[in-house]
């Protein structure tokens, strides 16, 4: 997904919002969510036509499949294969909308980077740890987005409560520090601070 021209960057913006709003929805056993128009309005902050456009993103790219059970219903393909990863859902929410969306305004290329990078710490997440440890040039190989544009997209998704960055001593750095991004509102429990490796430094990117 890229940020093309006539609407196709926010469109595909918008198709990630629609994503994340469905995948908080889905059944556990089935991986169909039932989910109205008017739902998925109020969950992304979308107009009905951009849902739409979103829609069509998804099911092109088969990783929705519509109306699996009827109406309204919309189903994540390959449900049950690994990998997966774990997302936050009832604290994104303030109401029926995600919180995080309200600032969103789809005229920027940075909010589809940062949804991008989102997906993709979703989906790096170490178990053990709670925490993607994953460097730029990974994100640019996995994501597309450019090496220059990272940061911005990561200080949006800070700004917007979605991550926190931390950092680890490491060998396998030159500064000898890892960073590390863990999702907000995941395993909130898990972090350095109970696993005895917090780090004293300020919090930053490299």
């Amino acid at each position: 997904m890229i940020w093309g021209r006539d609407g196709a960057g926010s469109d595909n913006a918008a198709a990630l919002m629609v994503l994340l709003a469905i995948a908080h929805h889905v059944d556990g056993e089935t991986g169909i969510a039932t989910l109205t128009y008017d739902a998925l309005e109020e969950a992304t902050g979308l107009s009905r036509s951009k849902v739409s456009n979103g829609l069509d993103i998804l099911a092109k790219a088969e990783i929705v499949v519509r109306s699996p059970k009827g109406r309204s219903t919309y189903a994540l393909t390959e449900y049950d294969q690994a990998p997966w990863g774990k997302l936050p859902a009832k604290r994104m929410y303030k109401g029926g909308a995600i919180a995080a969306f309200e600032d969103f305004r789809l005229r920027n290329q940075v909010e589809l980077n940062a949804l991008k990078i989102y997906f993709l710490i979703a989906a790096r997440r170490d178990y053990e740890t709670n925490t993607a440890h994953i460097g730029y040039d990974k994100i640019v190989e996995y994501t597309g987005v450019r090496r220059e544009r990272i940061r911005a997209a990561l200080s949006l998704l800070i700004a917007n409560n979605l991550i926190h960055v931390e950092h680890y001593r490491t060998n396998s750095h030159p500064s000898g520090v890892s960073i590390g991004y863990r999702l907000v509102g995941v395993d909130s429990f898990r972090h350095m601070g109970t696993s005895g490796k917090m780090l004293d430094l300020e919090e930053g990117l490299l």
